[in-house]
């Protein structure tokens, strides 16, 4: 059975939203206890609150660092209602039992976060007595409610004031779950940081060519999805709580999210973010279909949609400003499953709402540190290729330059080829793509899917390759298709070879020495 909660235990690092609900728990009749800078802050607020050494007979000290670690708060915490020899031991030794425990962490993580910060800083935000009376309060949640989230502040108190004072089991064991999660994120965060402390000096470093002994990973389910890539496979999508990023977007109108909405949905999102100027990319299963640059988010729509109309369809888009009604105008013409920006301004929202199932989803950006990739019996991670070409990166490997219309339109297709599966080969113009070779197994064969996809002339284009050209045949191709300069990594045996072929086709040609598979 459940019993009224007759007295808590507040204390809390996040004060937000903590004195309404510390107020509205003295109002159903709990007594509140508390520490440090909570206590205060209740005392303040004109709450009735007992210092935790009223409780315990004993002072806070060591800075601190000993508070709650004490019998009287335990022992109160953590016995058995219902076991007569567990009541006895308590009364025995003058122990008030506690029946809620509010309590959230120091903030380590953000701390850990701080540019050039002390190691004893670190040290010193590593919390003790706050998870040891989280993980007991959980361990006891029959007869304890912990309450780690702020989140939850409004839901226990409209369930306190409908029940008398008392939670249901359910409630208590779901924010026990809770509890326990928290804290096992806690410890792993902790883990992580300190992994990162060299022993010779005790500073934290971030070295990002080290990758960590353990992998810790915490994630929170926010969406159970109809299913995965296909109907017989389940999926699910988690956050890592930032906020940010495709995990933690806030979907406007339209349909559910699917798996493979999700997937493209993030391939559009990043190949977006790789420009400055007002860009749109329409991407199909993870491929662009169309990318192009504009002065209005209108025009780098209607150039981007030039490309490969016929693909766009049911296409997913990714932009890097707001949406606004000129846009929104030209993309409610076209059947699209998603489009992802910044966000969407009211006339816009109006326009698309007419569409029902069109889903708008508004992403905040973030950096994405690592790829991570499933195989079996563990996990591949790598840095996120963020790469950016630089112009000493640059190498004119043929007698004839690029002219400035050529290098601008080169290093334009260089950004959208790395976010085409490889083998991939980009015919583009001047902020515009024409055509798009993708995911086939030699490079000669993407040279020529990508000219026989391209709806605008190929003439006078330019071609960006992810990878070295193996052998003179795809450069070739891409001259017979009307390029007149290519882009490429180089690094081939055949390098001089592929050089050849393209003075010999009148081809200017950049060698960047960076590589942009994508598998």
């Amino acid at each position: 059975m459940s019993f009224k909660i007759q007295r808590a235990i507040l204390s809390v690092t996040d004060k937000t939203g903590l004195v309404d609900f510390a107020r509205k728990l003295s109002a159903v009749g709990i007594e509140l206890v508390s520490t440090g800078g909570t206590a205060k802050l209740l005392r303040d607020s004109g709450i009735s609150v007992k210092d935790i050494s009223d409780l315990t007979g004993f002072p806070e000290m060591l800075d601190g660092r000993v508070k709650t670690l004490h019998p009287k708060v335990h022992g109160g915490i953590l016995h058995r209602r219902e076991d007569p020899k567990h009541v006895a031991a308590v009364k025995e030794h003058g122990i008030a039992p506690i029946d809620m425990v509010v309590v959230n962490l120091y903030a380590f993580e953000k701390t850990a976060a701080k540019p050039n910060v002390h190691f004893e800083e670190l040290i010193e935000n590593i919390d003790i007595g706050g998870p040891s009376m989280i993980r007991s309060a959980a361990k006891n949640f029959q007869d304890v409610a912990i309450i780690i989230s702020p989140a939850d502040y409004d839901s226990i108190v409209s369930e306190l004031e409908t029940n008398s004072g008392v939670l249901s089991k359910a409630t208590k064991w779901r924010l026990a779950q809770k509890a326990f999660a928290t804290t096992a994120a806690y410890d792993s965060a902790i883990a992580s940081t300190l992994e990162r402390v060299s022993p010779d000096d005790f500073e934290l470093h971030s070295d990002p060519t080290t990758f960590p002994s353990t992998l810790r990973f915490s994630f929170q389910k926010t969406l159970d999805l109809r299913y995965g890539e296909n109907p017989h496979q389940k999926a699910a999508m988690y956050s890592d709580g930032s906020g940010k990023g495709v995990a933690n977007a806030r979907q406007l109108q339209g349909k559910e999210l699917s798996y493979n909405n999700i997937v493209d949905l993030q391939a559009a999102w990043d190949l977006a973010q790789e420009f400055d100027e007002p860009v749109c990319a329409i991407i199909k299963h993870t491929n662009p279909c169309g990318t192009a640059t504009g002065k209005t988010l209108a025009e780098a729509y209607k150039r981007a949609l030039e490309c490969d109309p016929v693909s766009a369809f049911g296409g997913v888009i990714g932009v890097n400003r707001p949406v606004d009604l000129a846009a929104a105008e030209e993309m409610h013409k076209l059947f699209l499953e998603v489009i992802a920006a910044p966000s969407f301004d009211e006339d816009a929202k109006a326009k698309f709402a007419s569409k029902k199932n069109l889903r708008l989803v508004e992403v905040v950006p973030a950096n994405q540190k690592w790829v991570l990739k499933n195989v079996s019996g563990g996990m591949l991670v790598q840095d996120s290729d963020t790469r950016a070409l630089n112009d000493s990166d640059l190498k004119v490997v043929t007698r004839r330059p690029p002219s400035p219309e050529e290098t601008r339109a080169l290093l334009f297709a260089w950004k959208v080829c790395k976010h085409v599966k490889s083998n991939a080969i980009v015919y583009a113009r001047d902020g515009q793509t024409v055509g798009v070779g993708a995911g086939q197994m030699s490079r000669v064969d993407s040279a020529k899917i990508g000219a026989m996809k391209a709806q605008l002339p190929l003439k006078g284009t330019v071609a960006a390759s992810d990878a070295f050209f193996p052998f003179p045949d795809g450069v070739e191709e891409i001259a017979t298709a009307g390029a007149t300069a290519i882009i490429q990594p180089g690094g081939s045996q055949r390098d001089p070879e592929v050089i050849e072929a393209a003075d010999r086709l009148g081809l200017a040609m950049l060698f960047t020495g960076i590589r942009h598979f994508r598998h």
